[in-house]
């Protein structure tokens, strides 16, 4: 048997940072994960240095029993955390010793297992269909049988809020049930996520005072208080939090581990994760977005790209005399950086601080910043959006401060493109561009499965031979807006292109009228970004 306490963080065994992205996470709508994302979610968590990692169901799912059968193998060796197999308490008028479900829970080998426990007398006689006494005698029969295996057992006392609201002594004897028969937590449940903060400290403190048993806490998130009451149930005493990557799960989802960890850490100065960890919050929420095949959340609290992003003028100000006056920690100690976006709404110190970002001193030179804000509201106006278009920008604070054009690769002389509805109902789009490059004059065509396709095509044409890193640039991602227009104008169409080239990614816009100029607007700036950068 391996180590049933978790190793690497100052707390130790004392509080338990627990995780169940790999089972009550993987019930978000659109999650599936595979068993080897499962092991490569489960090695990001142990980096991070989480207590526990609750794999999921064996013997009730087979791609949970063949993660555990293939950790136990040697696949998942983990330094931080304790492997955890979750399951249900024996079925009823069963011996536990010959319940398949609970025999699959050996079989794991995980060294912890957390059983799940009806705690609600609705749930016990309405879903279990048995009594209290039977109820309890499941939960006792099933924790004393796994202790006397040698395995560490957590309780997970599903409804317990709900429940204990309606019948607390019925609550409780679930509770005294885990507890007598060796259950080393009891996890209160708001399975429901209906709880708020200040309801859910009163019961803890109750439950303890009643009770005298360690204590966990697991909060759904259907009040968007899921982080919240469970951080007040630790300020109320439990030692033991359950948490999900990202606050994945069921319905809205559970209490995000990455905003948990950092209130836990940033603000109530508990060390929960091994030294120097928490730095790496921000990566490990990405990197598990990515492997669940979810995009980020910019606006996600701690590691999410916008936490530590200020766009008004009167922040940047003040940032820029002491960052912390608008940030409420400094973002690198989650992993994370501060951004400073420029739009309509940005004053000079938001120019100057996003010019110091790119390399730009433009502290003394208030002629450039007067003039390029000026430029920047006037453009936005017209709806060109530069918080999403860094490279854009720093185009055009250079310009300003060069009091001339960004120097371009290349001079155009014009662009046709034309759609070829073909037999068999094939469209393709072709396009021609007619540019000046290295003193000579260059005519290319090519064919695309777009307007778009079919002039970037071309222009890579006409360009190559000419730039030596041309082809290490490629189209990353192309997004497309149209604005809402005036009455009696054309509507206007605004195109954001990513760009990246193995090393780094920039985004450049154009606006037009016209969607392929807003396009050859946007993807001219990449490469002209690109070649600046280059010298």
């Amino acid at each position: 048997m391996s180590r049933t306490e978790p190793a690497g963080t100052p707390l130790g065994d004392q509080f338990h940072l627990y995780d169940t992205t790999l089972r009550d996470g993987a019930q978000r709508e659109g999650i599936a994960y595979s068993v080897a994302d499962k092991l490569a979610v489960a090695r990001l968590l142990d980096e991070l240095g989480v207590g526990f990692i609750e794999g999921g169901w064996p013997g009730a799912l087979p791609k949970d029993t063949e993660f555990f059968a293939r950790a136990a193998s040697g696949e998942l060796s983990l330094r931080h955390a304790v492997l955890v197999a979750f399951g249900a308490t024996r079925r009823a008028g069963l011996a536990v010793a010959e319940d398949p479900q609970v025999r699959a829970l050996l079989d794991s080998q995980a060294p912890v297992v957390t059983l799940v426990a009806k705690s609600d007398v609705r749930h016990i006689e309405r879903a279990l269909r048995v009594d209290v006494a039977e109820a309890c005698a499941m939960v006792r029969d099933t924790v004393s049988f796994l202790a006397g295996e040698g395995r560490r057992v957590f309780v997970d006392a599903e409804h317990f809020f709900d429940g204990y609201a309606h019948d607390p002594d019925t609550a409780l004897r679930v509770l005294d049930a885990a507890g007598s028969a060796g259950a080393d937590v009891v996890v209160l449940c708001d399975t429901n996520g209906g709880r708020l903060p200040l309801g859910v400290a009163d019961t803890v403190r109750e439950v303890a005072e009643r009770t005298g048993l360690r204590l966990g806490i697991h909060c759904q998130d259907d009040t968007a208080c899921a982080v919240a009451n469970s951080v007040a149930a630790v300020q109320a005493g439990v030692t033991h939090v359950q948490c999900t990557a990202n606050g994945y799960g069921e319905r809205a989802g559970n209490a995000d581990l990455f905003a948990v960890a950092g209130n836990l850490a940033a603000k109530l100065g508990m060390p929960v994760l091994p030294e120097g960890r928490a730095a790496e919050l921000t990566r490990t929420a990405h990197a598990i977005a990515e492997i669940a095949n979810i995009a980020p959340d910019p606006h996600q609290a701690y590691v999410g790209s916008s936490a530590f992003a200020h766009k008004a003028g009167l922040h940047a100000s003040a940032i820029k005399v002491d960052p912390l006056l608008y940030n409420h920690i400094d973002p690198g100690v989650v992993g994370n950086d501060m951004r400073v976006l420029v739009t309509e709404m940005a004053g000079r110190a938001s120019l100057e601080l996003k010019g110091a970002q790119l390399g730009m001193d433009l502290a003394d030179r208030p002629e450039v910043l007067n003039s390029a804000l000026k430029k920047v509201k006037a453009l936005e106006a017209e709806g060109w959006s530069f918080e999403a278009a860094d490279a854009s920008l720093e185009l055009l604070l250079r310009s300003e401060a060069d009091g001339a054009p960004a120097d371009s690769p290349f001079l155009l002389e014009s662009y046709r493109v034309v759609l070829d509805h073909r037999s068999g109902g094939d469209v393709v789009s072709e396009a021609t561009v007619k540019v000046r490059v290295g003193g000579e004059r260059v005519i290319a065509t090519a064919e695309g499965n777009g307007p778009v396709h079919a002039l970037d095509a071309a222009l890579r044409q006409a360009l190559r031979g000419h730039l030596s890193w041309l082809d290490s640039v490629e189209l990353a991602d192309y997004k497309v807006r149209i604005l809402a227009s005036t009455p009696g104008t054309d509507a206007v169409t605004r195109v954001l292109v990513e760009s990246r080239d193995g090393e780094r990614t920039w985004t450049t816009v154009g606006v037009h009228p016209n969607i392929v100029e807003a396009s050859w607007l946007a993807l001219c700036d990449a490469l002209v970004h690109k070649s600046q950068r280059q010298r």
